[in-house]
């Protein structure tokens, strides 16, 4: 019984790493054309916590700036309830440019995030991987300069979410708010 529970495991980490090897990172990344205002237009995941708080997001801001040492500091701004709520996240470089590592300080989970496509000026495509003692999880972010993107930017997002094997009800368009949104810089 034991060695089957260890061969399930080992088969369900190798898979975990597998997907991990399978979602591309930008060619080229230039981390510094990634810094300033950002709106997050989508948001697709399979962790408990997207499917519990889904109807409840609403388009959010964030400031991506590089650190001294070529780290990410990320603060994200969004509406919860009657309030703004400010979370910064300081992401650590790893060696393959596009590349960083977070470990939530909350949650003790470790997030593996990987800048999949941007042109910078427009639009970015943010894959995560997520560890913690409640399984793995994807998180897939959608970013945009400005608070509408076309269709088929929205479209790629929903497909390459999917391609990461999540389903249609955990991709979301985030709705648009003005709430929260003044406050970024």
């Amino acid at each position: 019984m034991q060695a089957t529970l260890l061969s399930v495991l080992g088969l369900a980490l190798l898979g975990a790493l597998h997907a991990q090897d399978n979602i591309p990172i930008q060619a080229d990344f230039q981390q510094d054309k990634l810094t300033g205002r950002w709106y997050s237009v989508g948001l697709a995941s399979n962790s408990n916590w997207f499917k519990e708080k889904r109807h409840l997001m609403k388009m959010c801001t964030t400031i991506i700036s590089t650190t001294a040492d070529g780290n990410l500091e990320v603060t994200s701004t969004y509406p919860k309830g009657d309030q703004c709520v400010t979370r910064n996240s300081l992401y650590t470089k790893m060696e393959q440019p596009g590349r960083f590592s977070y470990t939530s300080p909350r949650w003790g989970s470790k997030h593996d995030m990987r800048v999949v496509e941007t042109n910078y000026e427009e639009y970015a495509l943010v894959a995560t991987q997520i560890s913690k003692s409640t399984g793995p999880s994807t998180m897939v972010l959608l970013y945009s300069r400005t608070k509408e993107l076309s269709p088929e930017r929205l479209e790629r997002f929903t497909q390459f979410s999917r391609e990461q094997g999540l389903a249609d009800d955990e991709i979301l368009i985030l709705p648009q708010t003005d709430k929260c949104m003044a406050d970024a810089a």
